[in-house]
């Protein structure tokens, strides 16, 4: 898991142009939104739309339920790898 936990730390920084941190530096259990990470719903899309490009999975619609995948580095890795393995 941890390597696709780095993977997607990777991905937040370029996908969305982060300049101050690297991925190294992201907390996999830190918040993403908020007073974590600090991103917004703007992010949000925008990483919605890497994931897809880069791992081929759908996201539907915006849930309470996909919220909480989009919480950390880890759910949204677990979130990943879970939809991959149903694919």
């Amino acid at each position: 898991m941890r390597d696709i936990e780095l993977d997607v730390k990777k991905l937040i920084v370029e996908s969305l142009k982060l300049e101050d941190i690297t991925a190294e530096e992201i907390d996999s259990e830190e918040p993403l939104f908020g007073a974590g990470l600090g991103l917004d719903s703007i992010d949000a899309l925008e990483l919605g739309v890497a994931i897809r490009q880069r791992y081929g999975i759908k996201i539907e619609t915006v849930s309470d339920e996909v919220k909480a995948h989009f919480a950390t580095v880890r759910s949204l890795a677990h979130f990943i790898e879970t939809q991959r393995r149903a694919i």
